[in-house]
């Protein structure tokens, strides 16, 4: 019987598709508005939100003030994780989605990559999809909401939410 070669890459794909889901936990403050959120974006046909719900009802519900809840991704906190698609560690902050702003450094939830990150432990992959490919998201470390963590890249922020115009205009001259 004859079978096709399959490159490293294919294997590598296939290795991934096969990852056990690792255990969720979320805080017992953030499990009803997650649940009422991903139930309202499900009625509207969201697809990340049909994933976000699937890890709400697979996810253990601990109280707030549990230990274990500081090494886990929470609403608000800080993450560290690489992906497979071979770039560089990135750092977000998982946020509410009306929260999210144009700051690189925020993620909402209700994304692809939020859905995914939601309740997860240092070292714990997940596998997700994006337009249609799976992709996996390796989490390096955890910081807390309350840390003082700066993103390096911010959008600017203007106090009237309008852009700040310098010029004076044609009677300049």
């Amino acid at each position: 019987m004859w079978l096709p070669k399959r490159s490293p890459r294919s294997l590598e794909q296939k290795e991934c598709a096969v990852l056990p889901l690792p255990k969720i936990v979320l805080s017992a403050s953030d499990y009803p508005r997650l649940e009422q959120l991903a139930r309202i974006a499900v009625q509207q046909g969201d697809m990340s939100a049909m994933f976000l719900m699937v890890e709400i009802n697979r996810a253990e519900i601990i109280s707030d003030d549990a230990r274990d809840l500081a090494s886990v991704v929470t609403i608000g906190s800080w993450i560290s994780y690489w992906t497979n698609w071979g770039i560089p560690r990135k750092t977000v902050q998982l946020v509410w989605p009306e929260d999210c702003t144009s700051d690189l450094a925020q993620i909402s939830v209700l994304s692809p990559l939020g859905a995914a990150l939601i309740g997860l432990h240092v070292g714990d992959q997940m596998p997700y999809f994006v337009a249609g490919c799976m992709n996996v998201v390796r989490i390096e470390s955890i910081t807390g909401p309350e840390s003082n963590v700066v993103p390096l890249v911010r959008a600017p922020v203007f106090a009237d939410n309008d852009p700040i115009d310098d010029d004076p205009g044609p009677n300049a001259a």
